[in-house]
């Protein structure tokens, strides 16, 4: 099912949001490099925004197995979730029909206006970034485990604004979005610090929704009280935007623990965008993010996500399962 664009009185102003104050650094702990942005969209757009993006996104309740020494555990995914994008050797560029009648820049490009990208209609083909060749590997193996997907127009102008925001090179090329449907859904402690996304990555987080609480506490340092201090506690209200920069991923950890009462009756979307640098990066997302299970749409007749039958491909995710279909003769 296509994925609509953005209504103009919601894209237009996030396409030029204005600065109504600066954001606050936060910097005062050990390893702690913070931007707080309070907010970063408007109230009545982050409103809107959360309304349009929860109708219109395919959400997946991801299962998936661990192991612990000889036993395997399954693990249920507390909190619905799903993705688009792809890593750095690799990009979507516009389809013949784009090309036609815009700017035939790559998918995602900051150098392509706003207005171009939230009227493509056609389907981008994802090739490799150097060569513009379908994305193959050697040794008869596929690139990718899952057919990446675009980052959608009704997100990459939120991309784009954020990059305007921060002002400080980082360019993304992934969207992870949660859906916390009460309170009950929850994500642990944990840091975004996987070598797919290199060394110090910037992590962009925005909250749409109801309020909940963002924790961080810093990992432990053997034989330091560095860890000592409770954990800090950022009560995140719709529209408001914290970004991880520098070495934040690699000595903290955070989360957004489960919460009874107001914080936990109302719906949160968080959409977090970050840099992957290799397929090890687009495989992972997808996998934890997407899974092979029921996609889940919201439902306004029972207000809550439904499971539906797993959804056709769209053309774009034919296209990329014929390119990875494709090998290398040795």
């Amino acid at each position: 099912m296509p994925i609509r664009n953005l209504p103009s009185h919601i894209f237009k102003p996030i396409a030029n949001l204005e600065r109504v104050r600066p954001p606050q650094a936060i910097n005062n702990q050990p390893h702690l490099n913070l931007l707080y942005f309070q907010p970063f969209i408007p109230s009545p757009i982050a409103r809107d925004l959360f309304k349009f993006l929860r109708n219109e996104l395919p959400f997946y309740r991801v299962q998936y197995t661990i192991r612990r020494g000889p036993t395997e555990t399954l693990i249920n995914t507390p909190r619905y979730t799903t993705v688009f994008g792809v890593d750095e050797t690799s990009i979507f560029i516009p389809g013949s029909q784009d090309i036609a009648t815009t700017n035939p820049r790559p998918i995602g490009d900051d150098n392509a206006s706003s207005e171009s990208t939230q009227t493509q209609t056609s389907t981008p083909t994802l090739v490799e970034s150097r060569t513009r060749a379908p994305p193959i590997t050697l040794k008869d193996k596929t690139k990718y485990n899952h057919p990446p997907r675009p980052i959608p127009p009704c997100l990459d102008v939120l991309r784009q604004a954020v990059e305007a925001a921060t002002a400080d090179g980082t360019h993304y090329n992934f969207c992870l979005v949660n859906y916390y449907a009460t309170g009950d859904d929850s994500i642990s402690y944990h840091s975004d610090d996987e070598r797919f996304l290199g060394p110090n990555p910037t992590i962009a987080s925005i909250s749409l929704g109801g309020q909940r609480d963002f924790m961080l506490k810093h990992k432990p340092v053997a034989g330091s009280d560095v860890d000592a201090g409770k954990p800090l506690k950022f009560p995140l209200n719709s529209g408001d935007m914290i970004v991880m920069r520098g070495e934040t991923q690699a000595n903290w950890l955070h989360s957004i623990p489960k919460r009874k009462g107001a914080q936990g009756s109302q719906g949160r979307i968080n959409i977090t965008f970050r840099k992957a640098v290799v397929p090890g990066g687009t495989n992972n997302y997808y996998r934890y993010n997407v899974g092979d299970g029921a996609v889940y749409r919201w439902d306004e007749l029972s207000n809550r996500m439904v499971a539906v039958k797993k959804e056709k491909e769209t053309e774009g995710e034919k296209e990329s399962q014929k390119v990875n279909e494709v090998k290398v003769e040795e």
